[in-house]
């Protein structure tokens, strides 16, 4: 059992510096590789939509006794997101900026409230959270790949 925790804790820390790690600058910053203004992380799907997911299967672990994270899914699905950032120009800075920014919170947890309502669930609702979390695992959906039913 100590085992296990400890190494869930190692690969937590990793998953962390994994993200802080990412290469991102400040929103309009110009690329050095392309000489092109980037456009604002938020407006980049693939890594605002891969926060989203991560962020609900956050939640959604926390809320469920019955339901883990996988971890090595979890590290694996950060460091696409680490690549894709790297290959698009952004510095640590802006996806520090990005990840920090109130606005930017706030906004996640309106996108993470109303996906949630469209699957029917409220977040304050535990068994709800469950079931979907349940039902996410048994789809194999982005959220899905990063739990586990215990």
């Amino acid at each position: 059992m100590r085992r296990r925790l400890i190494s869930r804790l190692r690969a937590l820390r990793l998953a962390l510096a994994v993200m802080l790690a990412v290469p991102l600058g400040l929103p309009g910053q110009v690329s050095v590789a392309s000489g092109q203004a980037l456009p604002p992380l938020r407006e980049v799907s693939e890594i605002d939509n891969g926060l989203l997911w991560v962020a609900l299967a956050d939640e959604i672990r926390k809320s469920c006794d019955g339901i883990e994270a996988r971890m090595f899914n979890a590290l694996m699905f950060l460091n696409s997101l680490k690549r894709t950032a790297r290959d698009l120009g952004y510095s640590r800075e802006q996806v520090r900026t990005y990840l920090k920014s109130d606005d930017e919170k706030a906004r996640m947890r309106e996108r993470g409230e109303a996906y949630l309502a469209a699957q029917g669930v409220s977040p304050d609702d535990e068994a709800g959270l469950c079931k979907l979390g349940r039902a996410e695992i048994d789809r194999n959906s982005r959220i899905g790949t990063l739990l586990k039913a215990k």
